[in-house]
């Protein structure tokens, strides 16, 4: 435990304190968000859009529940000629999130935002905790720690940091060391297994941000293809960020969850293996491993394409569309900055994956001791 505080104090001291405490500059004028109840649907009425589906408008009395807004009752207009594609239903109960904007008159407009979803997330979060802990016991309890550590240094060091106009590379590859630092040795403890583990990843990582680099050069990404990185740009104000290194940043990031999860495991296969037989050699050690990672790897870039290709499903069938009426084809496709960021993020962090099995087994069957 000693060593363990130790290698946190360490990692602290190399972090400059200016980045520590250095803070966003910028607002958004959007108007007053609070958070209501719907207490009565006044009025609602069925519309008919011209390609013949229906759509559903309300005017919605609404009751404030905290701040300045708290009992006051409000009344949204919901009925009108503005008709927009995701229309939410709301029934008397319903928690909502309203924006409220000073029109051109003077007066007070109020507008529905979103449901208020947190207690339901709150929920499931909880439930989430209790399996983590009752399946894992003490290492499930260190890794529901580990990860409240990587929340709070995304949301605290690394988001803060990059909306200061500070270089999104460098921070990611700041706060990647102090989340690989807190994850190994919080949940592994301060061992041999723990240093090989950061080595491993360490290695992996590096050679993802090689090719991530070559690649968004070569293929010429900007990191504009999202209407989030289109939104900031006309948001951040003086506080320009350096969009390009902003997706490398997500490459690195996304990696570093994926390679903490099959070195571990890796090093742990040929843990078990030298326990139950400490007199096989290096060679069918490391062969046998080997057969476990071969495994595990099919299961896990299977798994990275997927992800990426859920998240990326409508675009696909947008695609599709255009494909079938004669408008831009696959091949085509592939050549759209979205789809190919997408394409490179996947195939560079499988190659990044593909290569931690052996780097690790490697590693781990040539530097953890036997235990005859």
């Amino acid at each position: 435990m000693k060593k363990f505080l130790l290698f946190i104090v360490f990692i602290s001291c190399l972090i400059p304190s200016q980045l520590v405490l250095a803070t966003t500059n910028f607002t958004f004028d959007q108007g007053k968000n609070f958070e209501a109840k719907v207490i009565d649907i006044i009025r609602q009425e069925n519309i008919v859009r011209e390609d013949g589906t229906e759509t559903l408008q309300q005017n919605i009395k609404l009751k404030g529940l905290k701040g300045d807004w708290k009992n006051k009752e409000i009344i949204y207009y919901g009925i009108s000629e503005i008709d927009v594609l995701s229309n939410p239903i709301y029934k008397v109960g319903d928690r909502v999130w309203v924006n409220e904007i000073i029109n051109d008159n003077g007066e007070k407009d109020y507008y529905i935002l979103n449901f208020s979803r947190r207690g339901w997330i709150y929920l499931l979060g909880i439930i989430f905790s209790v399996l983590i802990i009752l399946i894992g016991r003490k290492k499930g309890f260190r890794s529901l720690l580990s990860l409240c550590i990587t929340f709070f240094i995304i949301t605290k060091f690394i988001v803060p940091q990059i909306m200061t106009g500070s270089n999104p590379l460098f921070i990611s590859i700041i706060g990647c060391a102090l989340i690989l630092g807190f994850i190994i040795y919080l949940t592994e403890g301060f061992t041999r297994k723990s240093h090989l583990a950061i080595i491993s990843i360490l290695i992996s990582l590096f050679i993802t941000f090689v090719l991530a680099l070559i690649f968004v050069k070569l293929a010429h990404l900007t990191g504009f293809s999202s209407e989030e990185a289109s939104f900031l740009v006309g948001s951040m104000g003086n506080n320009i960020i350096d969009f390009s290194g902003l997706l490398l940043a997500g490459i690195l990031i996304g990696t570093l969850g994926v390679l903490d999860d099959v070195v571990l495991g890796q090093i742990e296969s040929v843990n078990q293996i030298k326990k139950l037989n400490p007199d096989l050699s290096n060679f069918k050690i490391f062969r046998s491993a080997s057969e476990i990672g071969r495994t595990h790897l099919s299961s896990i870039v299977n798994t990275l394409f997927l992800t990426y290709a859920g998240a990326s499903l409508p675009l696909l069938i947008l695609f599709a569309m255009g494909s079938s009426y004669g408008g831009v084809t696959w091949i085509q496709a592939i050549d759209n900055e979205q789809l190919a960021t997408e394409i490179i993020r996947t195939l560079v962090g499988s190659i990044g994956l593909a290569l931690a099995f052996p780097i690790s087994t490697i590693l781990a069957t040539y530097f953890l001791k036997n235990k005859k």
